[in-house]
């Protein structure tokens, strides 16, 4: 186990940051979904087309990708190495995760970065494909919140010890 100082200061925050980032997400599907059933292609050229739903359309793509960033490049190395677990390239350290209950599937994990994906290099070009994988990511958002709390859960845990 490497227990250094910087190791540990550097969990805790990006344990507090991931919270902080599920919670915003959270609160931005909420925002961003609230009066939509199924998102349809119409909806989503809706909100392109008004300022404050595009802003919490971007809100909502931003932090979603943000927080499988902060996740999978920062929180799940740091801790593996904290744990005096080898750091792999990104593929390993979510199969990792996965054996020891951090996220729910390193599968789901690869599919959200995807999804993540569509919602970025899509936006504004087709619409059907972007309402398709706005309303995958919502439907998401439950499950990336609760991996979210679940890892931060771990670190505190360990960081506790």
């Amino acid at each position: 186990m490497t227990n250094g100082g910087d190791g540990r200061a550097r969990l805790a925050f990006l344990s507090r940051i991931v919270r902080k980032e599920a919670d915003h997400l959270e609160l931005t599907t909420q925002r961003l979904f609230s009066n939509v059933g199924v998102l349809t292609s119409q909806d989503v050229t809706a909100w392109i087309e008004d300022v404050d739903l595009s802003e919490r359309l971007d809100a909502f793509v931003a932090r979603f990708g943000r927080l499988q960033d902060t996740i999978g490049d920062k929180l799940i190395p740091s801790f593996l190495n904290y744990l005096g677990e080898s750091v792999g390239p990104a593929v390993d350290n979510l199969d990792k995760a996965e054996r020891f209950g951090w996220i729910d599937s390193a599968d789901d994990w690869y599919s959200l970065r995807k999804l993540r994906n569509q919602m970025v290099h899509e936006y504004i070009e087709d619409m059907v494909i972007l309402a398709d994988a706005l309303e995958t990511g919502r439907q998401f958002v439950p499950a990336l919140k609760n991996m979210s709390y679940r890892l931060a859960d771990e670190v505190d845990q360990r960081l506790s010890r």
